[in-house]
């Protein structure tokens, strides 16, 4: 375990119940309080990343903007928004994908991303990895190339990298439960 891991799983908040009886669930707001650790996990992603071509991130919401878009301004890429259906303003793509117990569709405006872009996914938590791989098919709907996916913290109980290893990208995640 890295001294980073270590100092994120000791600022993570568990929560237990939330947001139902029989979920632990990883709060990062303490994270976000902390300016020098947000700055240390941007940092974590950096390094991480340093030996991809990555042209730009497509941040998944909300949540996936908190890191997605510092790092894009770090690397001085664009950063582009995958968002739930209806709360962009222009012409999008979409893809439906099923949950648990119903389905979710997710959308980006249709020129986010240009043919043969290298985007990477990001969110704040990988769980069972569904809505992840339905911004990379987004992304390849639009005639990208998933560079690499990264996340706060992955849950590794979940199975999620499963879902994500059909788009033969890297998987970087700063914690892991």
């Amino acid at each position: 375990m890295t001294e980073l891991e270590n100092k994120l799983k000791a600022t993570i908040r568990a929560v237990p119940d939330f947001p139902k009886p029989g979920i632990l669930f990883r709060d990062i707001t303490p994270v976000l309080e902390d300016a020098s650790l947000c700055n240390a996990a941007l940092d974590g992603f950096r390094l991480a990343l340093a030996d991809r071509r990555i042209d730009a991130i497509a941040g998944i919401e909300s949540r996936g903007f908190l890191f997605g878009m510092p790092l894009a301004m770090a690397l001085n890429i664009p950063f582009v928004t995958v968002r739930k259906k209806g709360k962009l303003p222009w012409k999008t793509v979409s893809h439906k994908y099923d949950l648990e117990y119903g389905s979710a569709e997710v959308e980006m405006h249709v020129d986010s991303v240009k043919p043969g872009m290298r985007v990477m996914v990001h969110d704040d938590l990988l769980a069972t990895g569904g809505t992840a791989a339905a911004a990379a098919e987004l992304i390849q709907k639009q005639g990208g190339t998933v560079a690499a996916f990264s996340f706060l913290i992955e849950l590794s109980f979940l199975n999620g990298m499963d879902r994500l290893k059909p788009y033969g990208a890297e998987v970087v995640r700063l914690v892991t439960y």
